[in-house]
C-alpha cells in the first residue's frame, strides 16, 4: 500500500495536464481579446469609409 501511494505521489502528469489547460485557456483569452479589439477597429475604419462616401 505504501508503495502504491509513494507512487501517485511521486507522479506528475495530473499536474502537466493542468497547466497544459491554464496555459490553453490563456491562450484562448488573448484571441477572443484580440479578435474583439480587432473588430472594433475595422467596425470604426468601415463606418468612417461609409461616413466619405455617402455625402
Amino acid at each position: 500500500m505504501s508503495k502504491l501511494f509513494s507512487r501517485f505521489v511521486k507522479d506528475e502528469s495530473g499536474a502537466t495536464a493542468i497547466e497544459y489547460g491554464l496555459i490553453a485557456a490563456l491562450i484562448a483569452l488573448a484571441i477572443i481579446v484580440g479578435a474583439g479589439t480587432l473588430g472594433n477597429t475595422l467596425n470604426a475604419k468601415f463606418d468612417e469609409i461609409s461616413t466619405k462616401l455617402n455625402p
